[in-house]
């Protein structure tokens, strides 16, 4: 079954299938993927796209091992944009990665919530960047962001979500995801993506 075809049930939903057709993959190098999140945070796509590359040129464009990232100079990870708080978490998890000995393959056969598990020990990196892993990087097809602010917006327009709290609003949103099941990453994409093409309200 496509996922389409099974999306599609979610009558609200099955008007945002009609376009795009999405795939998920796994990416190699996952800590220099995290990494990547940990530049993006809190930043536009733009200005995020524009540090990460920075970022690579320091290694000729190349991405870095985990040694590598640890032994270049703070002071020169400042220097491409990152804040004081962000040098110390892009080194935390070059850190954690060696320390653990942790490889790509093995984060492949883990479970999305083993995943989140393991990675948010590291400081600096909450749920919401694992989550973002398992999708575009692990190629997880059942994750559901439900504190991702675009998801919020897009279902609280898209199912007229009415809530007085935060915790009402995660919860209806857990509720409404749970037919969308095994397939929520690519609800995720189609959310975004119509969010993304609607007019301001």
């Amino acid at each position: 079954m496509s996922y389409k075809t099974h999306l599609q049930k979610d009558l609200k939903l099955a008007a945002l299938l009609k376009e795009d057709t999405h795939a998920l993959k796994r990416r190699k190098n996952i800590p220099i993927r995290l990494i990547a999140s940990i530049v993006s945070q809190q930043l536009s796509t733009k200005v995020a796209k524009i540090i990460f590359d920075r970022f690579l040129g320091l290694y000729n464009g190349k991405e870095p091992s985990c040694e590598e990232v640890l032994a270049i100079d703070p002071a020169v990870l400042r220097s491409i944009g990152l804040s004081n708080s962000k040098v110390a978490y892009v080194q935390n998890v070059a850190q954690f990665f060696l320390d653990h000995g942790i490889m790509d393959k093995q984060l492949y056969k883990m479970e999305p919530e083993a995943v989140i598990e393991l990675l948010t020990q590291i400081k600096g990196v909450g749920r919401w960047t694992v989550e973002m892993l398992l999708m575009f990087s692990l190629g997880h097809e059942n994750v559901f962001a439900v504190d991702d602010l675009g998801i919020q917006q897009a279902m609280i327009k898209l199912y007229k979500i009415k809530f007085e709290t935060k915790k009402e609003l995660q919860l209806k949103m857990l509720k409404k995801s749970e037919s969308w099941s095994p397939f929520k990453s690519y609800a995720c994409l189609h959310l975004w993506k119509w969010k993304d093409t609607q007019a301001p309200v």
